[in-house]
């Protein structure tokens, strides 16, 4: 982080460990239970909202002075809806299959509270650079997390990763053995992301003591 202050490096950093957007501030909860059944989901949907983060805050910023505040919310949701619609066409083009798979998901962008609440905590307060950092360290906490789920439960559940199989039976077509290993399906069920989630949570907060919360 040699390019940036130290008030400029937090704002990526911090949603990386003390203030991540699921495990503290318990945003986004709804993408760890719809898409970490697989991995390669999970890192599209991360490198989606990523996106759509961190130009919408940019886009937010540079608009903020000329946004009637009566209206702030519509300029909001359109300006995430066209970068989803961006980011939709684009799987399109180049990767149809994983965006029929996904088709659902990547539109409910549009509502995941991550993104509308840095575009009014943040965006509407700052200039385009310092949003732009926001957002990236934002959309990076939330797809850390994300792509910690998907692995642990596509490895678990399916005993594969990226469709490979690296837990289970024997692979007998190219002579090579996985480790034995018998898949457990309770693991690819949407529960099991909470659980994910909350033994994250745990290392979290064993880790820093500070964000135990107080009775």
């Amino acid at each position: 982080m040699g390019l940036l202050s130290k008030k400029d490096a937090k704002l990526i950093l911090d949603p990386l460990t003390d203030d991540n957007p699921i495990t503290i501030q318990v945003l986004g909860i709804c993408s760890a239970l719809a898409i970490t059944a697989q991995l390669k989901p999970s890192i599209v949907m991360a490198v989606s909202v990523i996106f759509v983060l961190g130009i919408g805050n940019v886009v937010i910023s540079l608009m903020r002075n000329i946004i009637p505040s009566k209206i702030r919310i519509i300029v909001q949701l359109i300006v995430v809806a066209t970068l989803v619609i961006i980011v939709d066409q684009v799987l399109k083009a180049f990767a149809y299959e994983l965006s029929k798979e996904l088709s659902v998901f990547i539109g409910l962008i549009i509502t995941n509270c991550i993104i509308m609440g840095r575009f009014e905590a943040f965006a509407l307060g700052n200039g385009p650079w310092r949003s732009f950092l926001d957002g990236v360290g934002n959309a990076l906490g939330y797809g850390v997390i994300l792509v910690v789920v998907g692995f642990f439960r596509e490895l678990l559940g399916s005993g594969t990763l990226f469709g490979f199989k690296v837990l289970g039976d024997p692979i007998t077509k190219t002579g090579l053995y996985a480790i034995g290993y018998e898949n457990n399906g309770f693991m690819v069920l949407p529960p099991m992301a909470l659980i994910v989630v909350g033994i994250i949570i745990w290392v979290q907060r064993s880790r820093n003591k500070a964000l135990i919360e107080e009775n």
